[in-house]
C-alpha cells in the first residue's frame, strides 16, 4: 500500500511541478491587476511627471571580453508613501545599443500605498546585454518619491553573487 502512495504523490509532484507560468503571463497577470478603468489626468497642479533611468545587466564580462555570465535581474518599484498613489505610464526595457527591446506595460497602471511591483528579465534573454537599462515614466502627487532599483543575480562555478543598481532621474 505504502508504494502506491508513493508512486501517486512522485506523479502528482511531477504533473503540478511541471507546470509554470512564462515572465510574459506574469507581467500581463501584474498589469491587469493594476490597470486603471479611467487614466488621472496629469495636467492637474497636484501631480508631477517624471523619468527614471535604471541601468540593468544581462550578463557581465569574465576574465575576458569574450567569456561573459549571464544575469537574471529583476526591476523593482517601490511606493514609499503611505498616503498616495504611485502611477506608472511607461515602463520600457532597452538594449546595450540603446534600441527598445520590450514594452512591459501599454497603458498606466498604479501602486497603492506601500507597495512593490517587480519584472524579471530571465537569466536567458541574451537581448538586452552588459549595458541594457529600463526607462519609467510614473507620475503622482508632488511629494511621492518612490524607489526604482535592479537586483542582479548569477553565479560561476559554485559561488553566486548579486548587486544592485539606483534608478536616477532623466529629462
Amino acid at each position: 500500500m505504502n508504494n502506491y502512495r508513493l508512486l501517486f504523490s512522485v506523479f502528482f509532484l511531477l504533473i503540478f511541478a511541471c507546470q509554470e507560468t512564462t515572465p510574459k503571463e506574469q507581467r500581463e497577470l501584474i498589469s491587469t491587476d493594476h490597470k486603471l478603468e479611467k487614466p488621472i489626468g496629469k495636467t492637474d497642479s497636484l501631480y508631477k511627471t517624471k523619468k527614471v533611468y535604471v541601468p540593468v545587466y544581462s550578463d557581465i564580462y569574465q576574465r575576458t571580453r569574450n567569456e561573459r555570465t549571464l544575469l537574471t535581474s529583476t526591476l523593482s518599484i517601490h511606493n514609499t508613501s503611505e498616503t498616495d498613489t504611485l502611477y506608472l505610464s511607461r515602463i520600457d526595457y532597452y538594449n546595450t545599443e540603446g534600441k527598445l527591446v520590450r514594452k512591459y506595460i501599454e497603458s498606466t497602471i498604479f501602486l497603492t500605498t506601500f507597495e512593490t511591483l517587480e519584472y524579471v528579465v530571465d537569466e536567458e534573454d541574451k537581448t538586452g546585454g552588459s549595458g541594457a537599462n529600463f526607462v519609467i515614466e510614473w507620475y503622482g502627487n508632488e511629494k511621492l518619491n518612490p524607489i526604482f532599483q535592479a537586483v542582479m543575480i548569477g553565479g560561476l562555478g559554485n559561488k553566486s553573487f548579486s548587486f544592485t543598481t539606483e534608478g536616477v532621474e532623466i529629462y
